[in-house]
């Protein structure tokens, strides 16, 4: 095998966590090969091992790269060899432009000046390369997430990348943007640049990957060989979590009651362009025991909707009235909201959904202080019980309730953000993307905690870019367009074709 890399017996450990036992990897020059597991099973921490974020020393283990045993201290070091790895979380700066994005550290100077002619030339050439058609002088502030990620890998192709590592790219995107840069790693293989794909989406891996290894508890389980074999997702799965899912979305028998939730003529303006509206009339209600789902693409509104009705945490000009049991009630706070029993679980955890450098314990209880208070003192043991409950029920991977939650897997920080609006005892939990960038077996657990709510009388509205989601895990859907709902159906009666003509439709009567 022509091998651009191997890792032999990597082993890396935090204090109290064995993130990596003797983990062996093995990538051909010129394929892509795609890294899964469930979260925290060790794919990202493998990944900063081998880009010198965790630098020589810090694990045991050799790195082979190009034939060479390398000890790489710093990401300089490895960037120096190729070695060009994008994390989840994008490192762009938005209020610079594109050009300044992608040369930013790798300046092109002459005498120790900027020459921004040969700057913007070469970004506007590299542009063309990843199929983003942008000015270079447009600020990345401007870009969808889509665009953003292809300046990514513009930066990435800037610095002669030859081995492109890839976490969970797709991760943030919907179909079409993802289906662009998968197409446009099939077009790097072809001019002969390997890359290491991170990623839970196991179509998009089953399109692209010549070869798949699989970890568990931070050890190889299985490598794949996809050239030699179709390799089924069944098999994937069950090396991945341990066993069989025969089913990805747990049964349940709906019993759906009374009118819960709902809203009325619900209609809100941009929070920064005061004459944009973003949200239209909306018409929505919510059932005891029912799952709604809100189905559109990205940019439809979805977020921008659910937040408005969660204490007015997005937009101006909210216009509307809100129901609770079929009265108005008054959600024009984040406390009023939480007060009356609305929750709302973001789709940007690390920045809105959690406090990273606080504990797990603190994360949970942080909704329902007067929970764990007595004469409103904080009782550390009542909170530590709290905690210690939630980690058990939602299976929360950690050495113990206060490991900070920065420090978690991208998975476990989302059931710690579920963990403290359950705490808060929710009678209406509006999801927002809640398992974007989780495994399918930690995706498994979530459904069956949405089905847990429901069975208790409680509402649900769950947006999700996953159509398939939707229709495994909803009772009713609603589709959302530029800001209006254009479709609403029974999930028995739907379908991704539907939901799609829905949208397509709305389109074209708009223009």
């Amino acid at each position: 095998m022509d091998a651009i890399l191997e890792m032999r017996g990597i082993t890396k450990t935090f204090p109290g966590v064995n993130a990596l036992d003797n983990v062996n990897l093995a990538v051909r020059r010129g394929e892509i090969h795609a890294i899964v597991g469930e979260n925290g099973a060790g794919k990202s921490t493998l990944m900063k091992v081998l880009s010198g974020v965790y630098p020589h020393g810090s694990y045991d283990g050799q790195i082979v790269y190009q034939g060479e045993e390398r000890h790489f201290r710093t990401i300089a070091d490895s960037e120096k060899l190729g070695i060009i790895i994008i994390h989840q979380e994008l490192a762009l700066v938005p209020q610079l432009s594109i050009a300044e994005n992608v040369f930013l550290g790798n300046e092109q100077a002459r005498y120790g000046v900027i020459d921004w002619l040969a700057q913007m030339g070469k970004t506007k050439a590299l542009l063309a390369t990843v199929g983003l058609d942008e000015p270079p002088e447009t600020l990345v502030t401007h870009l969808g997430v889509g665009k953003q990620q292809l300046v990514e890998i513009a930066k990435a192709l800037s610095k002669e990348v030859k081995l492109l590592i890839l976490d969970e790219p797709t991760a943030s995107l919907n179909e079409s943007d993802s289906d662009v840069l998968l197409d446009l790693l099939l077009a790097f293989k072809a001019q002969g640049i390997t890359s290491i794909l991170i990623s839970h989406k196991l179509n998009e891996i089953s399109k692209v990957a010549d070869s798949i290894t699989v970890l568990r508890d931070g050890a190889t389980v299985e490598s794949f060989d996809c050239r030699a074999e179709p390799i089924s997702e069944d098999r994937i799965i069950r090396n991945m979590v341990g066993r069989a899912l025969d089913d990805r979305y747990p049964k349940r028998t709906p019993a759906i009651g009374e009118m819960l939730f709902e809203v009325r003529n619900w209609s809100v303006y941009h929070h920064r362009h005061a004459e944009r509206q973003v949200v239209k009339n909306i018409d929505l209600h919510v059932r005891r025991g029912e799952v709604v789902g809100l189905a559109g693409l990205m940019g439809a509104g979805r977020t921008e909707f659910a937040m408005s009705v969660f204490g007015r945490a997005y937009g101006r000009q909210i216009t509307g009235t809100a129901y609770l049991d079929g009265e108005p009630v008054d959600l024009g706070t984040i406390p009023k909201a939480i007060a009356r029993g609305i929750a709302y679980a973001t789709e940007d955890r690390k920045h809105l959904g959690l406090v990273l450098d606080s504990s797990i314990m603190h994360n949970i209880s942080l909704a329902n202080l007067d929970g764990v208070a007595r004469r409103l003192v904080i009782d550390d043991g009542r909170e530590a019980t709290v905690a210690t409950d939630y980690r058990r029920q939602l299976k929360i991977r950690s050495a113990d309730i206060l490991q900070i939650t920065g420090n978690l897997s991208g998975g476990n920080q989302q059931k710690v953000v579920l963990s403290k609006w359950l705490y808060a005892d929710p009678r209406l939990l509006i999801l927002d993307e809640p398992t974007r960038g989780i495994d399918i077996g930690a995706k498994y657990e979530i459904y069956t905690i949405i089905n847990r709510l429901a069975d208790e009388g409680k509402g649900v509205l769950m947006i999700s870019s996953e159509m398939p989601e939707l229709l495994g895990v909803c009772d009713r859907i609603y589709v959302m367009n530029e800001g209006r709902l254009v479709a609403e159906m029974d999930a028995a009666d739907a379908s991704q074709e539907k939901i799609m003509r829905s949208i397509v439709k709305a389109g074209e009567m708009a223009s």
